[in-house]
């Protein structure tokens, strides 16, 4: 019965509503007109297959098992960059929340940083006036966990990928490091890697924040399209269209 609700559910919320709405119409054109009709088709197939779980999954999947973790560390300090945050919200001392991801690579961080006493450099700045200054955010964070202000360094301007590598890379030579561990989600290390690279900066990547598992599995509910699905479609392709445009 649970199985079934979610199935339901899959269908009649965004954005499986859609697809059927376009699936019905697109019927309704093939005994008028062929053509428009199979056009429409092809891209209603092409919206369900981006928003299941199974396509999202394999793309994301091929992104996150590039880089596998270390078992040691080797470099002179933690970088860990941003992933979003939100701006007057409660937290436990201050205001101002990480999201998800964000979250996920601070946490990772900070366990880093406890095993191996390395400083760490949080990159990522405030990105929209209605968010938060990722990297203010994570100093208070990391202080209310325990660590020391003398290994918590901050750059807070950058607004992307490339930012936080040109702008750590300032920080790194100003302060006498050369060897950063990159703390970021899976799927994103391949991108950021290029941009320290460009930068003049050669990383230990460490990835966490990982959104497939392993091993896949499939099922049902792999096959139906779903916000998450879709999430992890739009989340890979714009990983792959950076990795495109930092080539250039």
């Amino acid at each position: 019965m649970i199985y079934l609700i979610k199935l339901i559910y899959s269908f009649i919320l965004p954005p499986g509503i859609f697809i059927l709405l376009l699936a019905g119409i697109s019927l309704w054109l093939w005994k008028r007109e062929r053509k428009p009709a199979l056009l429409l088709l092809a891209v209603t197939l092409v919206m369900y297959l981006s928003a299941t779980s199974w396509v999202g999954g394999m793309l994301m999947g091929s992104l996150e098992r590039k880089y596998p973790q270390p078992n040691a560390l080797k470099g002179d300090i933690i970088v860990v960059l941003g992933g979003g945050a939100t701006s007057g919200t409660p937290d436990l001392d201050g205001e101002g929340n990480l999201s998800g991801s964000a979250a996920n690579r601070l946490l990772t961080a900070a366990r880093l940083h406890r095993s191996s006493g390395l400083p760490i450099l949080i990159s990522g700045g405030k990105v929209f006036s209605d968010t938060g200054n990722e990297a203010e955010i994570s100093r208070r964070q990391l202080q209310a966990l325990g660590i020391p202000n003398k290994d918590i360094f901050i750059e807070n301007q950058s607004l992307n990928t490339e930012q936080n590598a040109k702008f750590t890379a300032e920080q790194l030579m100003n302060r006498g490091f050369s060897e950063p561990v990159l703390v970021t989600s899976a799927f994103h290390l391949p991108r950021a890697i290029i941009e320290f690279k460009q930068a003049g900066l050669i990383v230990q990547p460490y990835p966490t924040d990982y959104w497939t598992s392993r091993p896949e599995k499939l099922y049902a509910s792999k096959f139906t399209p779903s916000s998450t699905g879709l999430s992890l479609t739009a989340t890979a392709l714009k990983e792959y269209l950076g990795l495109l445009a930092a080539t250039f």
